[in-house]
């Protein structure tokens, strides 16, 4: 056994030792030198002010979204690059109306009382006087489908936490938000008359989350909203005395599409010109709040990769191209649009990049890609991994973005920025997503590990 552990040392330290042997001097210090231009000269916090204090929340298909457009393509066009445009998608134009109220009206134990509240996107309303059923809990859609029919009537309390001991909050909220994306279809579908969902965070507060659902076709649309978590404990502590009515009103209702734009800008390469490495992140946010760390830090950090290498007098043999896509919130519209025109250009993207995990301290990147090439690309971060490993960085496999995703039918590396998760979700689709809860320091180093990866990737290749 001792012998066994031994070996597994051994081998570890030759394989660290040989890494280490091939790190090249001159990206040492290339990496170094984006490092410090990145938390010294760098523009992207000032751009992220703009974007969240002049513009604010940029639901996809509103006015602000469209401000964002004009703005990021002037700044775009200020680095200069060798191209920038505005690429054309369709999108949903979703209005959330008046401010929504949600409130408890008949409880025998303790009487009335305000709920916070957000409707949840794409929502349909009460319309203007709103409705008063009894409100029955569940944990989970299944929950729903036993019950069946018993849920008639009722306003359907989906309250499944996100789970606290998921050291990786995405991984909490990938384990809660099917009742937010489709409960309203499920408790439909046995009569019920409207849903809310405990928010998704870990934090009690009394601060809604907003954020998409969807409607199952052929399913009669009822109203679906958000309550903050401190109200839904409210709400599940009264509920296990008596029986809760809550009235709900909200007015929120789908417009027309419309259309938008993806902004994209991007320096040609010199050697390979249709080998493409992509930084974005998505341009349009929720309505509630500024969409700061989601995902206004996102696209000003990719933003900051070009301008980064531009002032470095950087020359990449391929292609760094950045794309700030519209409609990642509610429907995926730049995404989609923007792999299937790539598709029908027939190029190939070596590397895609996407930050939408918010602004905090970079941690790593997890990577995807079709299984068939997977491996194969993936196994030069083994190299890069010393020359980031003093900068924190880590690389794992694991998922990337959600407006890359698209792309992976063109056998290229999909990558995600990682940074810290704990905090994001107290933010995510809120109206405390603000300008002041994203740390200077902390959406620099992430534009710094974005822009050190694209080196790496374009001066070696996968």
């Amino acid at each position: 056994m001792k012998k066994s552990i031994y070996s597994i040392l051994t081998v570890s330290f030759l394989f660290s030792f040989q890494l280490s042997a091939q790190i090249n001097e001159e990206d040492v210090l290339f990496v170094k030198n984006i490092y410090n231009t990145s938390l010294t000269e760098s523009t992207c916090y000032e751009w992220l002010h703009y974007l969240t204090k002049e513009i604010g929340g940029r639901l996809a298909g509103s006015p602000e979204s469209m401000a964002a457009v004009s703005y990021t393509k002037q700044m775009l066009d200020s680095l200069p690059l060798s191209t920038t445009r505005l690429e054309e998608c369709e999108v949903p134009h979703w209005t959330r109306g008046i401010k929504e109220e949600v409130r408890i009206v008949q409880s025998k134990t303790y009487g009335t009382e305000v709920l916070d509240a957000l409707a949840l996107g794409n929502t349909v309303g009460t319309g203007p006087l709103g409705l008063t059923a009894k409100v029955i809990e569940v944990q989970s859609l299944d929950e729903v489908r036993e019950l069946g029919r018993k849920v008639e009537g009722k306003i359907v309390f989906f309250n499944r936490p996100m789970d606290p001991t998921a050291i990786r909050t995405f991984e909490a909220y990938g384990g809660a938000v099917d009742q937010r994306v489709f409960g309203a279809s499920v408790a439909a579908e046995y009569g019920a008359v409207a849903i809310l969902v405990r928010s998704l965070t870990t934090k009690n507060d009394d601060h809604p989350h907003t954020g998409t659902c969807a409607y199952k076709e052929g399913i009669k649309k009822i109203p679906a909203l958000a309550i903050s978590t401190n109200s839904a404990n409210l709400l599940s502590r009264l509920l296990t005395q008596d029986e809760i009515e809550v009235y709900v009103r909200n007015t929120s209702h789908m417009l027309d599409k419309k259309m938008s734009y993806n902004v994209i800008g991007e320096i040609k390469g010199s050697e390979y010109p249709d080998e493409i490495i992509l930084v974005g992140g998505h341009l349009d946010s929720w309505d509630v709040g500024e969409g700061a760390h989601d995902d206004g830090a996102g696209c000003v950090q990719a933003m900051q990769v070009l301008q980064t290498l531009k002032r470095l007098n950087y020359q990449p043999k391929r292609t760094i191209r950045c794309v700030l896509f519209m409609n990642e919130e509610n429907g995926l519209g730049g995404g989609l649009a923007y792999a299937k025109r790539s598709d029908e250009k027939n190029e190939f993207h070596l590397a895609a990049i996407e930050s939408d995990a918010g602004g905090f301290s970079p941690r790593g990147f997890s990577c995807d890609a079709d299984a068939k090439v997977f491996n194969e690309l993936f196994k030069s971060f083994y190299d890069f991994s010393p020359i980031l490993e003093p900068y924190g960085i880590y690389f794992t496999k694991g998922g990337s973005g959600a407006d890359i995703s698209p792309l992976k039918s063109q056998k290229g590396l999909l990558i995600g920025l990682r940074p810290d998760s704990q905090r994001y979700f107290d933010y995510h689709h809120t109206s405390t997503d603000t300008f002041e809860a994203v740390n200077k320091r902390e959406l620099e180093l992430g534009a710094a590990a974005m822009t050190s990866i694209v080196y790496l990737i374009d001066r070696y290749g996968l």
